[in-house]
């Protein structure tokens, strides 16, 4: 891990970063943001600004609603009792072919970290893991497209139980994972370190970890949600490059069965694979999202067979809280 800044000097650049992207709130606004697991270092950017002050600098009083097995946090946003939900692609693209009104406003992800495990050494490319049984969930989309993509078949794949132990036993086996999570844990088991492959650096272009919101909050209460993805883009800068032990801290109190050295893994995996700095981030900053890219997706997972091709797929996002360089002046010069 870097070295974290000076924290009120980071402090100060929020709410640098914060004005810059538009004033804040005439008053103290409540929201609630709902996260999609129990909280983890991949939900770090949110926590962040909520431990640093940058969303009350801006206005906002967030409440961050872990999820977990028994929590449907999607649910109590179309409920109007929590305001945004941490969503993904797909689940934005099946909601409007069910007439459902949300939409996906930023990406803090710009690439999946979903991945396939192996054995060390047994496979030196994605192409090879068609060689291999591969265990994965029933109906896993990604799936799909690496069907349609690289040719992989249901007759290879077994149904991953979130047990590791029958890909541990078998060397010519490939299991589903989340960079940050299974790797970590097989490793821990085993003493060995298993080879990953990120899917998205295969092609699969699925934005992740995405804030979600309705469309009534779009149309009716655009300051608020401007503020609140301003205060996250900039948490996400704070917490992968600055000072983030207050936000660890809170991730620690709301996910007793976390530990240190499991967030410690999880940032140096999205620091060093680009999770969330990276491609259009590059240049629109954290939170990009395109239309090309919306439009690429989408096509992908029509020839997958996932989502009915005719869909107005552009109704699943907009582009209009984004891609404005906010935060951008937080991070490192390289």
């Amino acid at each position: 891990m870097s070295k974290p800044q000076n924290h009120r000097r980071a402090l100060a650049l929020v709410a640098t970063g914060v004005m810059a992207a538009g004033p804040a709130l005439a008053e103290n606004v409540a929201v609630s943001y709902g996260t999609n697991w129990v909280a983890q270092a991949e939900h770090g950017g949110f926590y962040q600004s909520v431990a640093d002050g940058t969303y009350a600098a801006c206005g906002l009083d967030v409440t961050i609603v872990p999820g977990g097995p028994q929590v449907n946090n999607f649910a109590l946003m179309l409920a109007g009792r929590i305001d945004f939900y941490m969503g993904g692609h797909l689940d934005a693209l099946f909601a409007v072919s069910e007439g459902i009104p949300v939409l996906n406003v930023m990406s803090s992800f710009q690439k999946d970290p979903q991945v396939i495990l192996t054995h060390p050494g047994r496979v030196t490319s994605f192409e090879e893991l068609k060689d291999l049984t591969m265990i994965v969930q029933d109906n896993a989309a990604y799936y799909e497209w690496m069907k349609a993509a690289y040719g992989f078949t249901d007759e290879q794949r077994q149904t991953y139980t979130f047990n590791s132990a029958p890909f541990i036993v078998n060397e010519n086996a490939g299991q589903q994972g989340y960079l940050s999570s299974e790797p970590f844990a097989v490793e821990a088991e085993t003493g060995w370190a298993p080879d990953v492959y990120l899917i998205a650096d295969a092609g699969f272009e699925a934005y992740s970890t995405t804030i979600q919101t309705t469309r009534d909050m779009v149309e009716n209460r655009p300051e608020v949600l401007q503020c609140f993805v301003d205060g996250s883009i900039i948490g996400w800068y704070n917490y992968i490059y600055g000072d983030n032990s207050a936000a660890n801290a809170m991730i620690l109190a709301d996910n007793p069965e976390m530990t240190q050295d499991a967030i410690d893994y999880a940032l140096e995996k999205m620091r060093a694979e680009g999770i969330v700095d990276s491609g259009d981030a590059l240049t629109l900053g954290v939170g990009a999202m395109t239309d090309e890219r919306n439009k690429s997706f989408y096509d992908s997972m029509v020839a997958a067979g996932v989502i009915p091709a005719g869909l107005d797929y552009t109704q699943s996002y907009s582009l209009d809280f984004i891609n404005k360089g906010v935060g951008m002046d937080l991070r490192p010069a390289q």
